[in-house]
């Protein structure tokens, strides 16, 4: 049994994605090839947006926004402590300062209200500049974009969506990807919408940051290739990534119905046994994990390993615990509903390509 079954995922869609990369073979176009303009055209229908700007892989997505929004040295950077290490990361590699946010309870995401009064405590210190949010989608869930929307405005600070996990979710159909400012998301084989290397994107609006991103996303790139008006990075998407994610695109509407339907079949049966994850009302999850909270997650894991079903544990270490960030003086207890969803959570196989057979077998056996 698979975690996640790219397998099955690439022979249901074979034919098409065989004929997709024959073609750049074919022509030999590996770099910025009509592929990648026609990607980015979809992703920006399917998205609702103005601009898409794809790039090498989720993290540079990011650190190309860090770039455009001139995040520096000084800046506080507000992001959730229960996250990938990437979301942070490139706020360090900006030569700014991140500031942790403990979780909502309910939905794992970042808390609306411990956000705001961290961003009291930076003003006053006033030894930072606050300058942005990052808000991640976790787990598939978009974060509560209503209220962190109403607090960037408040506090004059830049919105930045995380949609690296939340791709194909959306909030009373306005889909994730399309939130705050500006938007990332990554194309890691693992996502839900994942290609088959590495991949990413910037999503948004505005016309001065897609131009910027453009720009930097190939050498600070001017009206050519030598005409360098800026720092930039090397983070263009291959012509090859570009034509297998259009075809998984195509495919996309159905398998995010058959993501739904699994978790659904999850949740009613394991309700009464564990916290199941909690979708709000007029949200829908993409389901790049289903995790469920447990005080004795190893003992489960172990059981569920011994009956070769995989699970695994995201993330079993806060940001503000990282060795990389022992610097900033954050301690044990300081983010007290993160920590303890570092402790109890797991995840389940989840894939669109599961068979309700696999989905009673690792039920059962999760309920033990």
């Amino acid at each position: 049994m698979q975690f996640i079954d790219l397998a099955s995922q690439y022979n249901a869609l074979k034919e098409k994605i065989d004929g997709r990369i024959a073609k750049v073979l074919a022509e030999g176009n590996y770099i910025m090839g009509p592929e990648v303009e026609e990607f980015e055209n979809q992703l920006a229908e399917y998205l609702s947006v103005k601009h898409v700007i794809s790039c090498a892989n989720g993290t540079d997505a990011l650190q190309l926004v860090m770039m455009a929004l001139g995040i520096k040295q000084g800046d506080a950077v507000f992001c959730p402590t229960f996250t990938f290490f990437a979301t942070a990361e490139v706020i360090g590699l900006a030569g700014a300062t991140p500031v942790f946010v403990d979780s909502d309870e309910a939905t794992f995401n970042m808390s609306p209200e411990h956000l705001e009064a961290q961003i009291q405590e930076v003003l006053k210190e006033g030894k930072l500049d606050p300058k942005a949010i990052i808000a991640v989608d976790l787990f598939g869930l978009p974060a509560d974009y209503n209220a962190l929307e109403q607090i960037a405005n408040k506090y004059n600070l830049k919105l930045i969506e995380d949609a690296a996990q939340g791709f194909g979710g959306s909030i009373n159909n306005r889909k994730a990807g399309s939130f705050g400012d500006i938007a990332t998301t990554s194309f890691f084989p693992a996502k839900p919408l994942g290609c088959y290397g590495d991949g990413g994107a910037v999503m948004t609006n505005n016309d001065d940051y897609a131009a910027l991103c453009r720009s930097l996303r190939v050498h600070g790139k001017g009206k050519d290739k030598y005409d360098n008006v800026r720092i930039g990075l090397n983070s263009r998407l291959d012509t090859l990534q570009a034509a297998v994610l259009i075809e998984k695109l195509n495919a996309f509407p159905s398998e995010l119905l058959a993501r739904n339907k699994i978790a659904n079949q999850y949740s009613e049966a394991l309700a009464v046994h564990f916290e199941t994850p909690t979708v709000p009302e007029g949200y829908v999850s993409s389901w790049a994990q289903y995790t469920l909270k447990h005080p004795s997650r190893e003992t489960i894991m172990a059981k569920l390993k011994d009956l070769g079903i995989p699970s695994n544990i995201y993330y079993g270490t806060c940001m503000h615990m990282q060795t990389a960030f022992a610097g900033l003086g954050y301690k044990q207890g300081d983010f007290p509903i993160a920590e303890k969803l570092a402790k109890e959570v797991f995840s389940i196989p989840m894939h669109p390509y599961m068979m309700s057979d696999d989905v009673e077998t690792i039920v059962t056996a999760v309920k033990g």
